[in-house]
């Protein structure tokens, strides 16, 4: 298998360090507020690296992290915890918040059949090891104190920029003025920040009372449960010039050894083209697909049409496309299980060969996905087809195994009564936009409406 690594900016051959075991660290969720869709996508990507990894026949050690201390509102260290500010605006403790979050984004995941990885750790669980990490950085030379805190001095760390490609000369002779002038480079990074006595979130440590910074956690978890050099470490490319280029920075100052083999980024999802932004107020979450009628299986289905190497273009056209995709996709595959045609063998194990390489050329799901497609399509109704499919959706997650036909089409016809009943009312208080949208939804879901003399009606859509 062949994956893109983002340290070497090539397709590296992948062989893990142990013969039949993936270490693998993928950057969690920082639990301040609700992960949008944009979110999610990369932990789809992460999912379907698991999924890959484990059709391979290797064994996982999965590590993910809940910062629920730590990353500031900027990623160079500036302003305040994003857990202290989330749970000012929000009126609750930050344990309330991160609690909250967690549970929701935990939901999430399974809403979206991500697999949880085997260890998932808490950055509040692991204060001391992140303080002895610091103790070691400091005791090395590679950090010192400020009346703020304890940065880390990227001068002292000649490979820095490796990652991103970024050049450390260049990057200090344009940087903005600084705010702490006590840093001896623009770039220094905070490990650990002091903090004053109403600060909500502190603990103890040999620099007086104060929290982690957002990057050592990262590392310190990563080292404790993998050791100081393993496999794999995903997360998004917004990661690549400050967190993940940090993390390289202080584990491998640290121990002295390359801290990870291969980095995989998922690249944005953006919307309607432009920057996906709570701002922008189209951060859409799980809960907005639901609300909207959609599956979140079906935003899965939009996700694995785009390598997770290219931006993708989220619309809730596109949306509803992908769950009248989605829907055909399933009700095809499930039209083969009971077939008796005979198919030849030679076939099954020619869209096998092509499904695998595909899958093992860098992850590229969209041309495995097209594989699938072909079986799906195909005339000859067989069970042999239906069990290749299914051995195919074990990489795929689109959950063809556990769903019922019939089940299925009993909740999308009750679904679709409720979004005709809202349509009605939308249309009675003459509110055609709504009606119009709900009828797009409507569609989007492989049901035609038709209004007539004698009231609306309904047809399923064929290809």
């Amino acid at each position: 298998m062949k994956l893109y690594n983002t340290l070497t900016r090539n397709k590296d051959e992948f062989v893990p360090l142990s013969e039949d075991l993936v270490r693998m660290y993928s950057c969690g969720p920082t639990v301040y507020n609700y992960a949008h869709i944009g979110n999610l996508r990369t932990y789809v990507f992460m999912d379907i690296l698991r999924r890959v990894l484990k059709y391979d026949g290797y064994k996982l050690c999965h590590v993910m992290n809940i910062t629920d201390v730590g990353h500031l509102v900027s990623d160079e260290d500036e302003g305040e915890d994003k857990m202290i500010k989330g749970a000012r605006e929000q009126k609750k403790t930050p344990w309330e918040i991160a609690d909250h979050y967690t549970s929701v984004f935990m939901e999430d995941i399974a809403a979206l059949n991500i697999e949880k990885p085997e260890i998932i750790c808490k950055a509040t669980d692991h204060i001391p090891e992140m303080i002895a990490f610091v103790e070691g950085l400091v005791e090395k030379g590679y950090a010192y104190e400020t009346s703020d805190g304890i940065y880390f001095d990227i001068s002292r760390f000649p490979d820095y920029g490796k990652l991103s490609g970024i050049n450390l000369e260049e990057q200090l002779a344009g940087a903005r003025v600084e705010v702490n002038e006590e840093k001896r480079h623009p770039a220094d990074f905070a490990l650990w920040k002091k903090a004053p006595p109403e600060h909500i979130m502190q603990w103890e440590s040999p620099w007086g009372m104060g929290y982690p910074g957002w990057h050592i956690e990262c590392s310190a978890m990563g080292r404790k449960y993998l050791g100081d050099t393993f496999d794999i470490h995903t997360g998004g490319v917004d990661h690549i010039p400050v967190h993940h280029e940090n993390e390289i920075a202080q584990s491998e100052a640290l121990t002295g050894k390359p801290a990870v083999r291969f980095w995989l980024h998922g690249e944005f999802m953006m919307v309607n083209n432009g920057k996906m932004s709570k701002s922008l107020n189209n951060a859409y979450t799980v809960s907005d697909l639901r609300e909207r009628g959609y599956n979140p299986l079906a935003f899965r289905f939009m996700c694995l049409n785009a390598h997770y190497r290219n931006k993708l273009n989220f619309t809730w056209e596109g949306m509803a496309s992908s769950q009248t995709a989605y829907n055909r996709f399933m009700e095809g595959a499930r039209a083969h299980k009971d077939g008796r045609d005979p198919v030849d063998k030679a076939l099954c194990d020619t869209f096998l060969k092509d499904f695998e390489e595909a899958i093992r050329d860098d992850l590229n799901i969209p041309r495995a996905l097209g594989i699938a497609w072909n079986v799906v399509r195909h005339p000859q109704k067989s069970d042999d087809l239906y069990k290749l499919l299914l051995k195919m959706d074990s990489v795929f997650g689109l959950g063809l195994e556990d769903a019922s036909l019939e089940k299925e089409t009993v909740q999308l016809d009750e679904e679709i009564e409720e979004l005709i009943a809202l349509r009605q009312k939308a249309r009675q208080e003459k509110n055609w936009k709504l009606a119009d949208e709900i009828r797009d939804k409507i569609r989007g879901m492989g049901i035609e409406l038709m209004d007539t003399p004698e009231g609306i009606k309904w047809k399923r859509i064929q290809d």
